[in-house]
């Protein structure tokens, strides 16, 4: 049966100082589709953005000699610099980082790019803010436009973003079909907990605006380093409501924390997955058969 959906690898599951071709070839071993790189804060990250054109040729070569593909980015450098700051210099840094990223993603055949849902993080989030990250929301979002290249808001651990329903928010006020919800079912589960809400009733209110979905495991409170199976989330009801929502690429995030299983730890993440999605392609098929 051909696999009516692509299941990717958050790049941080593996160790840090792996190449680019250990990383692919450790994905494909362990039977995933594609990787999600990271850009996040940290100096090393961010100078991805500035790589070579031989650079960016050799990483294209290493996707096409191994088999697997970078084909969606997880943008979180925006926490160190973002779109809605007060500061005007890291505000323009934030535009250049925006900008960069895309340009990076064209290079790479990357289809969409997971922003982070903060107007700010390291400052205090006012009106001003607000409206700073719209602004400049708008204009990042034309550059995707131009570029054919996917945003989605990732849904936060803070106040600012961390439902579908606050995300949708901006989503409606810039309203391009470049700019959608890529969710994390780990953070919507804590914030209904928190807020008393019904988890996938917020994922119903992205209806049509969802293109991903990060796959992550939380505890109330905690959103990080959570082992899959010894969290709340309850990943197999929101696989199926992100299937009829018409969701079809999934990337399991979790961290590589010095353990030394690490490359069994991406086989039990795939195969937990696989096995879910599968069940979802198993049970569309039957309903067209007895139709």
């Amino acid at each position: 049966m051909e696999r009516e959906y692509t299941l990717g690898l958050y790049e941080k599951s593996m160790p840090s100082d792996l190449s680019w071709e250990q990383k692919m070839l450790s994905a494909k071993v362990a039977g995933f589709d594609y990787i999600e790189i990271s850009i996040d804060e940290t100096d090393t990250k961010l100078a991805r953005l500035d790589m070579s054109k031989e650079e960016r040729l050799e990483l294209v070569r290493l996707m096409m000699v191994t088999g697997v593909p970078i084909r969606s980015m997880c943008l979180s450098g925006h926490r160190r610099y973002p779109l809605g700051s007060n500061d005007p210099e890291v505000e323009k840094r934030g535009m250049e980082i925006m900008e960069k990223a895309i340009q990076l993603a064209e290079d790479l055949g990357i289809r969409i790019i997971q922003l982070a849902g903060y107007d700010v993080y390291y400052e205090e989030s006012s009106f001003e803010t607000k409206k700073r990250f719209l602004k400049n929301l708008k204009k990042a979002t034309h550059m995707a436009e131009k570029a054919g290249v996917v945003l989605g808001f990732e849904t936060m651990e803070t106040e600012f973003m961390n439902t579908v329903e606050k995300a949708m928010k901006y989503t409606t006020l810039v309203d391009s079909p470049y700019l959608n919800v890529y969710p994390d079912i780990g953070n919507i589960t804590n914030a209904a907990i928190e807020y008393k809400n019904d988890v996938l009733e917020d994922m119903m209110i992205g209806k049509g605006h969802l293109c991903a979905m990060h796959l992550k495991e939380t505890v109330p409170g905690k959103f990080r380093e959570i082992p899959f199976g010894t969290g709340h989330v309850n990943f197999k009801e929101a696989i199926a409501l992100a299937w009829q929502l018409g969701i079809r690429k999934y990337v399991t995030e979790f961290w590589y924390v010095g353990n030394e299983n690490w490359k069994e730890d991406l086989v039990f993440a795939h195969d937990m997955f696989e096995k879910m999605l599968d069940e979802q392609m198993t049970g569309k098929d039957e309903k067209n058969v007895e139709s």
